[in-house]
């Protein structure tokens, strides 16, 4: 009895009692399909994570004011502006595992080219901010320094401003008014997209820090040389770490703030932050994934219980093949490939519908999933796993089965 038969006989065997078979390999399927749409959304999840990390700049550390206190009440994170350009400068120029640093202050207003408004945000910024957010033009030329100390009234707008206020069209050279002040387009934001929290990041306009500070922005609150916040890049990934304690032990000294007080500002590790939220979602992924595996034992169980009752069924069939020759390994061969197609029959319907999920969860929740060849192959070879596995004792009960006693059954 050849394989081939083997298999033929087990197709047929499944297709005379087709809603049972259906029904056995429902746990199979469910298990597969569940797998493959809950590690696929991880997957998506950390894929989602690190365009956002690489949208927002790579090592990138952003220094924030922290908490202040007035007549012994605390206010809120960032009530008081407590860093300054000179900060930003002694940052870039002092800490060795700092690339560079850029200080900036930010806002809204009202921007008007022709007939067309818009309102957007502001951002005042030193020519280090772009290069710590690894923010690159897709036209036009940067802020330099001496539009900085020039107080030029130049800005860089991104793609969204482009699109709302010039209508597509080349923006560079052309005059638009931010809140009624002349500004003269210099180069043109590369897209960024959205932050994690649904930010346009486009939707943006960027000024000299001087500019913003004397003509657009301005108040009490931003007097003198006081920023909102500082980007500062780190020189590599393995020394963020370091620079974070630079950096604090460095302000706190330029802050003269003494051993016990508590810092008057904040540092936040962007790339960090994310990368947890990353780790956390790959973390509940692959425990719904652990949970769906369980799903496939308990359909290696399910199959085994039906392969019983089919040993049961057919045992006059079974003695009849031993009596005219068969061998025991032909009849373990013909239930344990029985078992095997039936579990595989379960893994096929299983992963097309978790391919089928997957897409759906993309297309309807607007959320990215990646299905990994490598995860496809282990979900279907664990299902392979368990026919084998869970079939085993039936084939092998069916094989040892007396050829005498076995024509006697009723």
């Amino acid at each position: 009895m050849t394989y081939l038969d083997c298999l033929l006989g087990a197709l047929k065997s499944l297709r005379v009692n087709l809603m049972r078979s259906m029904l056995t390999t429902l746990g199979i399927i469910i298990g597969v399909a569940a797998v493959i749409a809950m590690v696929a959304v991880g997957a998506g999840a950390e894929s989602r994570v690190q365009a956002l990390i690489q949208s927002i700049g790579s090592n990138l550390i952003v220094v924030v004011p922290g908490t202040t206190t007035a007549s012994g009440v605390r206010l809120g994170r960032g009530s008081k502006p407590t860093l300054t350009e000179d900060d930003a400068i002694a940052i870039e120029q002092e800490l060795p595992s700092v690339l560079v640093a850029g200080a900036s202050v930010r806002g809204t207003g009202q921007i008007v080219f022709g007939n067309t408004n818009w309102m957007t945000s502001l951002r005042g910024a030193t020519p280090g901010y772009l290069a710590a957010r690894e923010w690159a033009l897709s036209d036009g030329r940067t802020i330099t320094e001496e539009d900085l100390r020039a107080a030029a009234k130049v800005a860089l707008v991104g793609e969204t401003i482009v699109e709302e206020l010039f209508g597509g069209s080349d923006p560079i050279g052309q005059i638009m008014r931010i809140n009624r002040v002349p500004f003269r387009v210099v180069g043109v934001l590369a897209p960024k997209g959205q932050t994690s929290w649904g930010q346009d990041q486009d939707d943006v306009v960027q000024i000299p820090l001087s500019t913003a500070k004397k003509r657009v922005l301005g108040g009490r609150r931003l007097s003198g040389r006081l920023v909102d916040n500082i980007s500062v890049k780190a020189r590599s990934a393995d020394e963020v770490a370091e620079a974070e304690t630079e950096i604090r032990e460095l302000l706190r000294q330029r802050h003269r703030l003494r051993p016990g007080q508590a810092d008057d500002f904040s540092i936040r590790n962007i790339s960090e932050m994310l990368e947890a939220r990353a780790e956390s979602s790959r973390v509940m992924s692959m425990l719904l994934a652990a949970v769906a595996l369980v799903s496939l034992v308990v359909g290696g169980i399910g199959i085994m219980n039906i392969m019983l009752v089919s040993v049961t069924e057919r045992t006059r069939e079974i003695g009849l093949r031993l009596a005219i020759g068969a061998r025991g390994r032909d009849i373990l061969s013909q239930f344990l490939i029985e078992s095997l197609t039936l579990s595989l029959l379960g893994g096929a319907i299983g992963l097309v519908l978790g391919v089928g999920i997957s897409i759906a969860i993309a297309t309807i929740a607007d959320w990215p999933v990646l299905i990994q060849p490598g995860v496809v192959f282990l979900a279907i070879g664990f299902s392979a796993g368990v026919g084998i596995f869970f079939g085993y004792y039936p084939a092998h009960k069916a094989a040892r089965l007396d050829p005498i006693e076995a024509l006697r059954f009723e």
